[in-house]
């Protein structure tokens, strides 16, 4: 039902108003009663919990950073039965991201380009709305993933997350760093060690005892990788997640001329399979054990989520495929797990 109705009627909107369309729907399925009879359809099973960066998450399967920027849809996706949800990415400042457009749909490949350009509406918006969240919905699991602000230079940007950290660690289950949007001029180039180490340590101390995660790139070349992973063992970090959207627009399937139209930015969704598990496996094999990795990118079946579970992933998490699948994709996800 859901595919004929986003190709025959959704895709013809432009996404970023089909996005903002579509979270105004999640919104109310957050309310009582909807909420109710949402979670009634959707709820994981109890034997899918996790436990994981000290929480229980109800179901492995969570909603990656990018969908609800401005802490906004929480609670109906919560509803939907995700079972966590990372929001943001917020900056400590304000900001209106990349010009219009700046979000393309690559259908034959189910996949998306964006570069937003972390438009939000800033730290301290986000810190009000996760304060009302926390009095109304204590249930959620949320993440909150933090980048630097524009207008911020590449050498004030410790300063810069410090700021949002301070904020809003104390309200997050956990707190992700993002250094790895390629929408960001300059934001990529914290992903060297040596200019990360020291971009950690200062956002974990000011994240006190919530844990602290980071979000790497999937176009880093593999030593790199590894060397950022055994980096957030050394530091601390409770974790890592793999990965952020590519630039790379390697073995397309979408007409090149519409892939050109669409121009800069990050690819996300389908084609992102095959590099998430092998990033992933360069991850597990860097790292302790027991250390907290989630997995992220090609994620559309409950099929690829259990490929990443095998793979050591601890938690899995998707966004692509919600605009593909439709409002029941978490569902989907948990049944198919849980079969």
């Amino acid at each position: 039902m859901y595919p004929l109705l986003f190709r025959h009627v959704l895709s013809r909107f432009d996404p970023e108003f089909a996005h903002h369309a579509a979270m105004a729907v999640i919104r109310v399925l957050g309310v009582p009663p909807f909420s109710w009879a949402t979670r009634a359809l959707t709820a994981p099973s109890p034997e899918q919990k996790v436990h994981a960066l000290g929480l229980t998450f109800p179901s492995p399967f969570g909603v990656a950073a990018g969908f609800d920027k401005n802490v906004v849809g929480v609670r109906g996706l919560d509803a939907l039965g995700f079972g966590h949800i990372e929001v943001g990415t917020v900056t400590a400042i304000p900001q209106d991201g990349n010009p219009k457009p700046r979000l393309f749909r690559l259908v034959p490949d189910r996949a998306v380009v964006n570069r937003m350009g972390f438009n939000n509406n800033g730290a301290e918006a986000a810190e009000a709305r996760l304060m009302r969240l926390r009095r109304r919905a204590p249930r959620a699991v949320i993440g909150v993933n933090i980048g630097k602000s524009r207008v911020v230079a590449v050498e004030d940007a410790i300063a810069d997350y410090v700021a949002s950290a301070t904020r809003l660690a104390p309200l997050a289950d956990y707190l992700a760093v993002n250094v790895s949007s390629p929408n960001t001029p300059g934001l990529r180039g914290l992903q060297a060690v040596e200019t990360l180490a020291p971009l950690l340590r200062a956002v974990k101390e000011a994240a006190g005892s919530t844990p602290l995660l980071v979000k790497i790139a999937p176009d880093l070349p593999d030593d790199e990788i590894a060397a950022i992973a055994r980096l957030a063992v050394d530091e601390g970090l409770a974790g890592i997640i793999a990965h952020n959207t590519t630039i790379s627009r390697e073995g397309l399937r979408t007409d090149p001329s519409v892939v050109e139209a669409a121009g800069a930015g990050g690819l996300s969704g389908a084609p992102l399979k095959e590099r998430s598990l092998e990033v992933l496996a360069v991850v597990k094999a860097a790292v302790p054990a027991d250390f907290c990795v989630i997995a992220v990118g090609g994620v559309e079946t409950a099929d690829d989520v259990q490929k990443r579970l095998d793979a050591g992933a601890t938690l899995v998490q998707g966004y692509t495929a919600f605009l593909y699948r439709g409002p029941f994709w978490a569902r989907q996800i948990n049944r198919g797990l849980r079969r």
